[in-house]
Order: C-alpha cells, then sequence, then structure tokens
C-alpha cells in the first residue's frame, strides 16, 4: 500500500508544477501574440519584444523548482524514501501552495504587463529597457513566492 504521506507531498508538487507552469503558458502566450503582432510591422524589433515574451515564462521554472526540491527532501529523487505521516505529507502540500498559487496568477500578470511592454516598445523601440523594468517588478512576487515555499519546505521535519 502507498504511504499516504508521500501522495499527499507528490500531489502538491505536481500542483505547484502544474499551477506554475499555466501562468506562465498563459502570460508567455499572450505576449507572444502581441510580439507577433509588433515584429510583423517592425522585424528589427525581434530581438527586444523577445526577452519581454520570455520573461513570464521565469514562474513556470520555479515551479518546476520546488516541484523538485520537494521530491529529492522526500527522497524520491536520489534517495530513500521517507515515510511520512499524513501531517507531514500536508505539510509539503501547503509548502508548495505559495509558489503555486502566485506562479499562476503572476505568470498571467506578468504576461499582461509584458503585452502593455511590447505595445510600447512597437512604438518607441528606445524604450525597451523601461518596458523590462515594468515587466520585471511582477516578477517580484514569484520571487517572494518561491522564498516562501522553500522556506516552507525546510522547515519540515522529517
Amino acid at each position: 500500500m502507498a504511504n499516504i504521506g508521500i501522495v499527499i507531498t507528490v500531489c502538491g508538487a505536481a500542483l505547484c508544477a502544474i499551477l506554475a507552469g499555466i501562468g506562465s503558458a498563459v502570460g508567455v502566450m499572450a505576449a507572444g501574440k502581441a510580439s507577433a503582432g509588433v515584429t510583423s510591422e517592425n522585424p528589427d524589433l525581434f530581438g527586444k519584444v523577445l526577452v519581454l515574451q520570455a520573461l513570464p515564462g521565469t514562474q513556470g521554472i520555479y515551479g518546476f523548482l520546488i516541484a523538485i526540491l520537494i521530491m529529492v527532501r522526500v527522497g524520491l529523487l536520489g534517495g530513500n524514501v521517507a515515510n511520512l505521516t499524513a501531517a507531514q505529507g500536508w505539510q509539503f502540500f501547503f509548502a508548495a501552495l505559495p509558489m503555486a498559487v502566485v506562479g499562476l496568477i503572476s505568470g498571467i500578470c506578468q504576461g499582461k504587463a509584458a503585452v502593455a511592454a511590447i505595445h510600447m516598445t512597437g512604438k518607441q523601440p528606445d524604450a525597451s529597457g523601461k518596458g523590462i523594468t515594468m515587466t520585471a517588478l511582477v516578477e517580484t512576487y514569484a520571487i517572494l513566492a518561491l522564498l516562501a515555499s522553500i522556506l516552507l519546505m525546510f522547515g519540515i521535519t522529517i
């Protein structure tokens, strides 16, 4: 029979990777649509808008990182699998939630900021640096969620 604590932990890790990945996919897709419009008008702006399109992709990376760290922490990758209680499983599940939820929301919001910055770059190519800065500010909250999930995960006694 499967260890219920491990099952709950894996569900939390998977949810983190999935939700943060969805946020990034939606954000990158929105920015990609805007980038396509701008580069169809001015192909020379491809490099500038590509950076803006890539920025919302980081949340998916962070969610994947938390999922991997959780699986390493409980021994599912490269170690002896811990015998977790249901309570410990729920602790890992909830440790993944900050990155899961904030990754979903901030990926989408960063995509919206990137769309605005891409349109600004299309009208004023020299303003792309300002657009990157505005878009990167949303990243702050994804990084805070990443840190919160890491601290919560390593605060759990196995």
